[in-house]
């Protein structure tokens, strides 16, 4: 029998699984945002023995050049979906991935680090999951000061909406990320066909 648990799990995955777009956001506010898009793509079911995504987030103008890449792994801890993260080592020979899936079948668990700390932790409310980083302890380094992020994230089926900061480990100010708000987008394409049937 499938639980409810199970099901937000599935659930997150499919909203989770797309090609995002803050065009519209981008278009009405150019000063202050920049036309992103965010590829989450399912990764086949033995790289991890359950639910993985792939993630790239990359200007409009330079689709081939992601700021941004990572690798997903979504648990069902009852109450919550807990999502770890890890980088790749070599994340520029996988940079197209979230496009192209003969390059996103070339990444295999060698080619992946645990980002310790920086793991995300996600509730369902209704039509929509909330969720942000772990505690304080997902250290970036930028500009040569040390700060931990803070994460909101309200995923609904066809929307995607982050808020990032970082902040001075000592002073709690906020050094990088927006300041006009958060980036909100939306599903310009569905992969939630890929993601693997569990049941």
């Amino acid at each position: 029998m499938e639980s409810s648990e199970d099901n937000d799990l599935i659930t997150l995955a499919h909203w989770m699984s797309g090609d995002f777009s803050n065009y519209q956001q981008a278009s009405s506010s150019p000063k202050d945002y920049a036309h992103i898009h965010v590829f989450f793509r399912p990764l086949p079911f033995v790289f991890f023995n359950g639910i993985g995504l792939y993630s790239e987030q990359v200007y409009d103008y330079d689709l081939w050049s992601p700021y941004r890449q990572g690798v997903h792994r979504l648990i069902d801890q009852g109450d919550r979906i807990y999502i770890e993260n890890f980088s790749l080592k070599n994340a520029m020979f996988f940079a197209g991935s979230g496009r192209d899936l003969s390059i996103l079948n070339t990444i295999t668990p060698k080619d992946i680090e645990r980002r310790y700390n920086c793991s995300m932790v996600f509730k369902r409310k209704g039509d929509r999951f909330i969720g942000g980083v772990e505690g304080t302890e997902c250290l970036i380094e930028k500009n040569g000061c040390q700060t931990y992020l803070d994460s909101y994230v309200e995923i609904t089926e066809t929307t995607w909406l982050s808020l990032d900061k970082g902040l001075d480990m000592n002073t709690h100010q906020q050094v990088w990320g927006s300041t006009a708000g958060p980036l909100k987008f939306e599903k310009r394409e569905s992969f939630a066909h890929e993601v693997p049937n569990i049941f």
